[in-house]
Protein backbone atom coordinates (compact mmCIF):
# COMPACT_ATOMS: atom_id res chain seq x y z
CA UNK A 1 0.00 0.00 0.00
CA UNK A 2 2.96 2.56 0.96
CA UNK A 3 4.38 2.05 -2.21
CA UNK A 4 1.65 1.86 -4.52
CA UNK A 5 1.04 5.54 -3.10
CA UNK A 6 4.79 6.94 -3.04
CA UNK A 7 4.36 4.99 -6.92
CA UNK A 8 1.50 7.07 -7.67
CA UNK A 9 2.48 10.34 -5.93
CA UNK A 10 6.04 10.46 -8.50
CA UNK A 11 3.80 9.57 -11.43
CA UNK A 12 1.45 12.76 -10.19
CA UNK A 13 4.29 15.01 -9.73
CA UNK A 14 5.80 14.31 -13.06
CA UNK A 15 3.00 15.01 -14.70
CA UNK A 16 2.71 18.23 -13.23
CA UNK A 17 6.04 18.87 -14.51
CA UNK A 18 5.42 18.29 -17.80
CA UNK A 19 2.04 20.48 -17.94
CA UNK A 20 3.61 23.91 -17.99
CA UNK A 21 5.97 22.41 -20.83
CA UNK A 22 3.28 20.72 -22.95
CA UNK A 23 1.23 23.91 -22.59
CA UNK A 24 4.03 26.25 -23.84
CA UNK A 25 4.84 24.35 -26.92
CA UNK A 26 0.75 24.35 -27.49
CA UNK A 27 0.37 27.81 -27.87
CA UNK A 28 3.65 28.42 -29.70
CA UNK A 29 2.36 25.96 -32.11
CA UNK A 30 -1.37 27.64 -32.21
CA UNK A 31 0.65 30.68 -32.49
CA UNK A 32 2.82 29.34 -35.66
CA UNK A 33 -0.59 28.18 -37.52
CA UNK A 34 -2.64 31.81 -36.89
CA UNK A 35 0.16 33.39 -38.46
CA UNK A 36 0.49 30.80 -41.65
CA UNK A 37 -3.60 30.82 -41.94
CA UNK A 38 -3.50 35.11 -41.43
CA UNK A 39 -0.56 35.14 -43.75
CA UNK A 40 1.25 37.80 -41.55
CA UNK A 41 5.01 37.95 -40.65
CA UNK A 42 6.08 35.51 -37.89
CA UNK A 43 6.94 37.14 -34.55
CA UNK A 44 10.28 37.71 -33.27
CA UNK A 45 9.90 35.46 -30.40
CA UNK A 46 8.98 32.61 -33.04
CA UNK A 47 11.26 32.90 -35.94
CA UNK A 48 13.95 30.55 -34.45
CA UNK A 49 12.06 27.62 -33.89
CA UNK A 50 9.51 27.92 -36.15
CA UNK A 51 10.77 25.60 -38.79
CA UNK A 52 10.69 22.97 -35.80
CA UNK A 53 7.33 23.90 -34.77
CA UNK A 54 6.48 24.07 -38.52
CA UNK A 55 7.03 20.52 -39.58
CA UNK A 56 4.92 19.14 -37.00
CA UNK A 57 2.10 20.89 -37.81
CA UNK A 58 0.93 18.19 -40.01
CA UNK A 59 1.06 15.74 -37.55
CA UNK A 60 -1.28 17.74 -35.05
CA UNK A 61 -4.25 18.47 -36.33
CA UNK A 62 -6.21 16.10 -34.07
CA UNK A 63 -4.49 16.92 -31.42
CA UNK A 64 -6.25 18.00 -28.18
CA UNK A 65 -5.57 20.41 -25.65
CA UNK A 66 -3.04 19.18 -23.64
CA UNK A 67 -3.51 17.65 -20.26
CA UNK A 68 -4.00 20.02 -17.07
CA UNK A 69 -4.57 19.81 -13.24
CA UNK A 70 -8.60 19.46 -13.70
CA UNK A 71 -7.53 15.85 -15.62
CA UNK A 72 -5.07 14.81 -13.80
CA UNK A 73 -6.70 15.62 -10.00
CA UNK A 74 -9.78 16.29 -10.57
CA UNK A 75 -11.04 12.84 -13.04
CA UNK A 76 -13.78 11.80 -11.03
CA UNK A 77 -15.65 14.96 -10.73
CA UNK A 78 -19.01 14.19 -12.45
CA UNK A 79 -18.79 10.80 -12.49
CA UNK A 80 -18.60 10.00 -8.63
CA UNK A 81 -19.83 12.86 -5.96
CA UNK A 82 -17.06 14.02 -3.42
CA UNK A 83 -17.24 12.80 0.20
CA UNK A 84 -15.74 15.65 2.16
CA UNK A 85 -14.67 15.37 6.08
CA UNK A 86 -14.62 18.36 8.01
CA UNK A 87 -13.21 18.92 11.12
CA UNK A 88 -11.39 21.79 13.36
CA UNK A 89 -7.79 22.09 14.76
CA UNK A 90 -7.02 20.93 18.57
CA UNK A 91 -9.39 22.30 21.54
CA UNK A 92 -11.94 24.25 19.55
CA UNK A 93 -14.03 26.56 21.40
CA UNK A 94 -17.91 26.13 21.05
CA UNK A 95 -18.44 28.91 18.26
CA UNK A 96 -15.30 26.82 16.11
CA UNK A 97 -17.98 23.79 16.54
CA UNK A 98 -20.74 25.60 15.28
CA UNK A 99 -19.49 26.94 12.60
CA UNK A 100 -18.39 23.59 11.22
CA UNK A 101 -21.43 22.03 11.82
CA UNK A 102 -22.47 24.95 9.46
CA UNK A 103 -19.91 23.83 7.14
CA UNK A 104 -20.67 20.66 7.25
CA UNK A 105 -24.16 21.48 5.98
CA UNK A 106 -23.16 23.63 3.53
CA UNK A 107 -21.22 20.71 1.67
CA UNK A 108 -23.37 17.78 0.47
CA UNK A 109 -22.22 14.43 1.34
CA UNK A 110 -20.23 15.76 3.77
CA UNK A 111 -19.21 14.68 7.18
CA UNK A 112 -17.90 15.71 10.64
CA UNK A 113 -15.61 14.61 12.97
CA UNK A 114 -14.26 15.57 16.15
CA UNK A 115 -10.58 16.30 16.42
CA UNK A 116 -9.67 14.86 19.59
CA UNK A 117 -5.76 13.97 19.55
CA UNK A 118 -5.82 12.75 16.38
CA UNK A 119 -2.76 14.38 14.47
CA UNK A 120 -2.60 15.37 10.86
CA UNK A 121 -0.94 12.06 9.41
CA UNK A 122 -3.67 9.95 11.22
CA UNK A 123 -6.03 12.10 9.66
CA UNK A 124 -4.60 12.00 6.31
CA UNK A 125 -4.34 8.02 6.58
CA UNK A 126 -7.76 7.50 7.42
CA UNK A 127 -9.25 10.12 4.72
CA UNK A 128 -7.30 7.64 1.90
CA UNK A 129 -8.62 4.70 3.29
CA UNK A 130 -12.32 5.64 3.18
CA UNK A 131 -11.83 7.08 0.18
CA UNK A 132 -12.11 10.55 1.12
CA UNK A 133 -11.71 13.27 -1.75
CA UNK A 134 -11.42 16.21 0.42
CA UNK A 135 -10.79 17.49 3.73
CA UNK A 136 -11.62 20.56 5.31
CA UNK A 137 -9.98 22.34 8.56
CA UNK A 138 -11.27 24.58 10.45
CA UNK A 139 -9.28 27.30 12.82
CA UNK A 140 -9.41 29.80 15.00
CA UNK A 141 -7.84 32.50 17.34
CA UNK A 142 -9.65 33.43 20.26
CA UNK A 143 -12.63 31.89 19.60
CA UNK A 144 -12.96 33.60 16.37
CA UNK A 145 -12.92 31.37 13.04
CA UNK A 146 -10.12 32.90 10.93
CA UNK A 147 -8.73 30.39 8.21
CA UNK A 148 -9.66 27.44 6.39
CA UNK A 149 -7.68 24.76 4.86
CA UNK A 150 -8.71 22.41 1.97
CA UNK A 151 -7.02 19.08 0.90
CA UNK A 152 -8.16 17.12 -1.84
CA UNK A 153 -6.81 13.34 -2.30
CA UNK A 154 -5.16 11.59 -2.64
CA UNK A 155 -2.56 13.81 -3.90
CA UNK A 156 -3.79 16.85 -3.83
CA UNK A 157 -3.41 20.37 -4.27
CA UNK A 158 -3.71 21.91 -0.52
CA UNK A 159 -5.32 25.51 -0.57
CA UNK A 160 -4.86 27.62 2.84
CA UNK A 161 -7.95 30.72 3.29
CA UNK A 162 -7.82 33.27 5.95
CA UNK A 163 -11.46 34.39 7.14
CA UNK A 164 -12.83 36.98 8.01
CA UNK A 165 -16.36 38.46 8.90
CA UNK A 166 -17.45 35.28 10.11
CA UNK A 167 -21.08 35.40 10.44
CA UNK A 168 -23.12 31.88 11.71
CA UNK A 169 -26.62 30.89 10.87
CA UNK A 170 -27.82 32.33 14.07
CA UNK A 171 -26.56 35.51 13.58
CA UNK A 172 -28.85 36.13 10.25
CA UNK A 173 -32.06 37.21 11.28
CA UNK A 174 -33.66 36.21 8.45
CA UNK A 175 -33.34 32.61 8.95
CA UNK A 176 -32.26 31.58 11.89
CA UNK A 177 -35.44 29.45 13.01
CA UNK A 178 -35.25 27.20 10.33
CA UNK A 179 -33.73 24.66 8.58
CA UNK A 180 -31.04 24.24 5.95
CA UNK A 181 -31.93 22.58 2.53
CA UNK A 182 -29.80 19.35 1.95
CA UNK A 183 -30.31 19.41 -1.93
CA UNK A 184 -27.30 19.80 -4.53
CA UNK A 185 -26.45 23.72 -4.74
CA UNK A 186 -26.42 25.69 -7.83
CA UNK A 187 -22.92 27.96 -7.62
CA UNK A 188 -22.24 31.14 -9.21
CA UNK A 189 -18.18 32.58 -9.80
CA UNK A 190 -17.79 35.90 -10.40
CA UNK A 191 -14.65 37.35 -11.50
CA UNK A 192 -12.15 34.41 -11.56
CA UNK A 193 -10.34 35.31 -14.46
CA UNK A 194 -7.16 34.94 -14.17
CA UNK A 195 -5.39 31.60 -14.13
CA UNK A 196 -4.59 31.47 -10.12
CA UNK A 197 -8.31 32.58 -10.29
CA UNK A 198 -9.44 30.04 -12.26
CA UNK A 199 -7.44 27.22 -10.03
CA UNK A 200 -8.85 28.73 -7.09
CA UNK A 201 -12.48 28.43 -8.96
CA UNK A 202 -12.05 24.62 -10.11
CA UNK A 203 -10.43 23.87 -6.25
CA UNK A 204 -13.82 25.21 -4.53
CA UNK A 205 -16.15 24.47 -7.59
CA UNK A 206 -15.15 19.90 -6.86
CA UNK A 207 -16.04 20.39 -3.43
CA UNK A 208 -19.91 20.53 -4.69
CA UNK A 209 -21.62 17.40 -6.65
CA UNK A 210 -23.65 18.54 -10.02
CA UNK A 211 -26.85 19.64 -9.23
CA UNK A 212 -30.55 19.03 -10.24
CA UNK A 213 -32.30 21.72 -12.69
CA UNK A 214 -34.85 22.39 -10.38
CA UNK A 215 -32.85 22.94 -7.11
CA UNK A 216 -33.48 26.00 -4.99
CA UNK A 217 -30.57 26.20 -2.72
CA UNK A 218 -27.56 28.44 -4.51
CA UNK A 219 -23.85 29.42 -2.96
CA UNK A 220 -22.20 32.48 -4.32
CA UNK A 221 -18.38 32.94 -4.32
CA UNK A 222 -17.68 36.61 -5.50
CA UNK A 223 -14.15 38.11 -5.56
CA UNK A 224 -13.61 41.65 -4.96
CA UNK A 225 -9.71 42.72 -4.66
CA UNK A 226 -9.00 39.41 -3.91
CA UNK A 227 -11.30 38.96 -1.13
CA UNK A 228 -13.86 35.79 -2.05
CA UNK A 229 -17.34 36.31 -0.50
CA UNK A 230 -19.23 33.58 0.29
CA UNK A 231 -23.01 33.48 0.92
CA UNK A 232 -25.77 31.00 0.83
CA UNK A 233 -29.23 31.60 -0.53
CA UNK A 234 -32.39 29.54 -1.42
CA UNK A 235 -35.24 31.18 -3.52
CA UNK A 236 -38.36 30.49 -4.55
CA UNK A 237 -40.40 31.39 -7.79
CA UNK A 238 -43.15 33.83 -8.13
CA UNK A 239 -45.08 33.54 -11.02
CA UNK A 240 -44.99 35.46 -13.42
CA UNK A 241 -41.10 36.58 -13.38
CA UNK A 242 -40.35 37.31 -10.04
CA UNK A 243 -37.73 35.68 -7.79
CA UNK A 244 -37.52 35.91 -4.04
CA UNK A 245 -34.32 35.02 -2.15
CA UNK A 246 -33.45 33.75 1.41
CA UNK A 247 -29.83 34.18 2.63
CA UNK A 248 -29.57 30.99 4.68
CA UNK A 249 -25.77 31.30 6.14
CA UNK A 250 -23.09 31.24 7.34
CA UNK A 251 -21.54 34.20 5.26
CA UNK A 252 -17.84 34.65 5.27
CA UNK A 253 -14.75 36.72 3.16
CA UNK A 254 -11.87 34.16 2.92
CA UNK A 255 -8.55 35.29 1.44
CA UNK A 256 -6.43 32.27 -0.46
CA UNK A 257 -2.75 32.86 0.61
CA UNK A 258 -0.79 29.36 -0.26
CA UNK A 259 -1.23 26.38 -2.75
CA UNK A 260 0.66 23.36 -2.06
CA UNK A 261 1.29 20.63 -5.16
CA UNK A 262 0.50 17.55 -2.46
CA UNK A 263 -2.12 16.85 0.67
CA UNK A 264 -1.82 18.49 3.82
CA UNK A 265 0.31 15.96 5.70
CA UNK A 266 3.08 16.38 3.29
CA UNK A 267 5.09 19.13 4.23
CA UNK A 268 7.90 18.20 2.04
CA UNK A 269 5.34 18.89 -0.97
CA UNK A 270 6.50 22.17 -3.48
CA UNK A 271 4.47 25.48 -2.85
CA UNK A 272 2.73 26.20 -6.15
CA UNK A 273 1.87 29.71 -5.02
CA UNK A 274 2.61 31.45 -1.93
CA UNK A 275 1.02 35.38 -1.38
CA UNK A 276 3.37 38.06 -1.80
CA UNK A 277 2.77 40.18 0.98
CA UNK A 278 5.60 42.70 1.18
CA UNK A 279 5.59 43.76 -2.19
CA UNK A 280 5.59 47.29 -3.33
CA UNK A 281 2.48 46.59 -5.68
CA UNK A 282 0.76 44.42 -3.63
CA UNK A 283 -2.00 46.60 -3.11
CA UNK A 284 -2.84 47.55 -6.96
CA UNK A 285 -2.14 43.68 -7.87
CA UNK A 286 -6.07 41.87 -8.56
CA UNK A 287 -4.49 38.27 -8.47
CA UNK A 288 -7.68 36.18 -9.26
CA UNK A 289 -9.28 38.53 -11.63
CA UNK A 290 -6.50 39.49 -13.42
CA UNK A 291 -5.63 42.95 -14.66
CA UNK A 292 -7.88 45.64 -15.01
CA UNK A 293 -8.25 46.85 -18.95
CA UNK A 294 -6.68 50.09 -19.15
CA UNK A 295 -9.30 52.98 -20.22
CA UNK A 296 -8.75 54.19 -23.72
CA UNK A 297 -8.29 58.00 -23.83
CA UNK A 298 -10.87 59.66 -25.48
CA UNK A 299 -11.56 63.00 -26.79
CA UNK A 300 -13.53 64.47 -23.84
CA UNK A 301 -10.57 62.81 -21.47
CA UNK A 302 -8.22 64.63 -23.66
CA UNK A 303 -10.10 68.31 -23.87
CA UNK A 304 -9.88 68.41 -19.97
CA UNK A 305 -6.55 67.26 -19.65
CA UNK A 306 -4.75 70.26 -21.38
CA UNK A 307 -1.19 68.62 -21.06
CA UNK A 308 -2.52 65.89 -23.44
CA UNK A 309 -3.96 68.40 -25.55
CA UNK A 310 -0.64 70.12 -25.95
CA UNK A 311 1.24 67.05 -26.96
CA UNK A 312 -0.93 66.13 -29.68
Amino acid sequence: QIRRQARERRQYIYAKSLEAQERQTYLRKQQVKDVLASGKALPTELRKDANALGRDLTFDEAQAEPSSHIDNEYSRAGILDPKIVVTTSRDPSSKLLQFAKEMRLVFPNSHRINRGNYVVKELAEACRTNDVTDLVILHEHRGVPDAMIVSHFPHGPTVYFTLHNVQLRHDIASYKSSTVSEQYPHLIFENFSSKLGERIRDVLKYLFPVPKEDSKRVMTFSNEDDFISFRHHVFMKIPPRQVQLAEVGPRFEMKPYEIRQGTIEQTEAEREWVLAHYSRTAKKRSLLSGPAPRPSATAEDADKNPKKRARR
